[in-house]
């Protein structure tokens, strides 16, 4: 294998560890400037130049991306895309990653433990969304940031709110973050590898600081994770598209807390705290993945004219409920079951004797028309009361309730500046 490591600290530890595994393994690799690129588009070649120089041919790409160049750097992992090499992590699952609300917004729709968390832009919905998560303290964080850096911690309302506005008065993006107190100064780093971990670690913050990253001065220990933690990280890189992370967890009441979600997790710290060789699991898995190119399924599949990916439902009292996919009718409709979900359990590529359940989903490839009556129907939200519509309120809470909301009010109606 010919291996392309994208980084632009080549003397960086993670940088020389990948090297040093891939050539202990046999394969010939190359460490080349994330920065040296130029992108040659042209009708049916997509290109690559280093140094001004046409790229040689590369089977896979590793992309170290540093969060400074994520937008010039992913549109160089973009074009090894285009070029059917197999990347390790792909342009898109960067680019979810690196952005702290986009990645919050997508594992948001899965069944998977996340700190509650809102972004907000009008001050009037500041003191609102420190409440909806909880009250003080909270945690606020800029929306691009590693290493610990712009994530701070606010004790009061009052000094969350002061905050807030110093970093909105900079032009800064933040959210707000429920503080998950039982794991204070502590958490979870699972390192990912395709579909397993392949070593953990807990960091444990330092005197007053409550940051447990190591950058911050936190001290480790190796851990091992059981099943419910393993696959909630392996859900969450998954979801966001990336083979290999490393992915950040409370340790909340309820379960596994997602915090973020590395595209490009350094290997020094977890490597000497659990003595793995974590470097040679990423080359393994790449050697193994090599003639597997990533496929853009919007770009393949959706080619032919009224063609189309989507995900059907079936509902309970369902005509399909019972029968084996091969009895359903739906290759005789034109529609190809690419994978069933049940519950939380994924069964990709079913066999066609596989009995369908009430509540299976099914992701279906096929004429989009032959699909419009199996697609679920979209159900409007029910609306969240206020606290003031709470049916049988005695009239001294109520009225407290009321003047607490009319002293916000009048807090924020005494600011007249406007941002556009």
């Amino acid at each position: 294998m010919k291996l392309a490591i994208l980084s632009c600290s080549l003397g960086c530890y993670s940088t020389r560890r990948l090297r040093e595994a891939a050539v202990q393994r046999g394969h010939k690799v190359k460490v080349l400037d994330t920065l040296k690129f130029a992108i040659d588009l042209e009708q049916a070649e997509p290109d690559l130049y280093f140094r001004t120089k046409q790229l040689t041919h590369y089977d896979a790409m590793l992309p170290r991306i540093g969060a400074s160049i994520t937008y010039f750097g992913t549109a160089v992992v973009r074009q090894f895309e285009q070029m059917d090499v197999f990347c390790a992590n792909t342009s898109a699952g960067i680019s979810n990653s690196r952005d702290k609300l986009r990645s919050m917004q997508i594992l948001s729709r899965h069944q998977i433990g996340i700190p509650k968390t809102i972004f907000v832009r009008d001050k009037k919905d500041v003191l609102p969304a420190i409440e909806r998560v909880g009250g003080a303290p909270v945690i606020i964080k800029l929306i691009e940031g590693t290493q610990g850096i712009g994530v701070l911690l606010a004790e009061t309302v009052k000094s969350a709110e002061a905050i807030i506005e110093l970093l909105q008065s900079q032009k800064q993006s933040v959210l707000i973050q429920k503080f998950v107190v039982e794991s204070k100064g502590r958490d979870i780093r699972a390192f990912v590898v395709g579909d397993r971990v392949v070593g953990a670690m807990r960091r444990v913050a330092q005197g007053q600081e409550f940051r447990s990253n190591v950058h911050r001065g936190g001290l480790t220990e190796p851990v091992v994770l059981d099943d419910t933690y393993c696959e909630t990280a392996i859900r969450a890189a998954q979801i966001m598209g990336l083979r290999v992370a490393g992915v950040d967890m409370l340790e909340g009441k309820q379960g596994p807390q997602i915090m973020e979600v590395n595209s490009s997790p350094g290997l020094e710290g977890i490597e000497r705290c659990t003595q793995l060789d974590i470097a040679g699991a990423i080359i393994d898995y790449i050697a193994a993945q090599v003639d597997f190119p990533e496929i853009d399924l919007r770009q393949r599949l959706t080619v032919s004219r009224g063609y189309g990916v989507t995900e059907i439902h079936i509902p309970e009292g369902s005509e399909y409920v019972g029968k084996a996919i091969r009895e359903s009718g739906l290759r005789d409709r034109d529609l190809n079951v690419l994978t069933l979900y049940r519950g939380t359990t994924v069964i990709p590529n079913p066999r066609s004797d596989r009995q369908l359940e009430s509540g299976d989903r099914l992701l279906c490839f096929g004429k989009l028309e032959s699909m419009r009556d199996l697609v679920p129907a979209k159900t409007r939200r029910k609306r969240r009361p206020k606290v003031k519509e709470l049916p049988d309120l005695p009239v001294a809470e109520e009225a407290h309730a009321d003047a607490v909301e009319a002293a916000h009010q009048d807090r924020f109606n005494g600011d007249s500046s406007e941002e556009d």
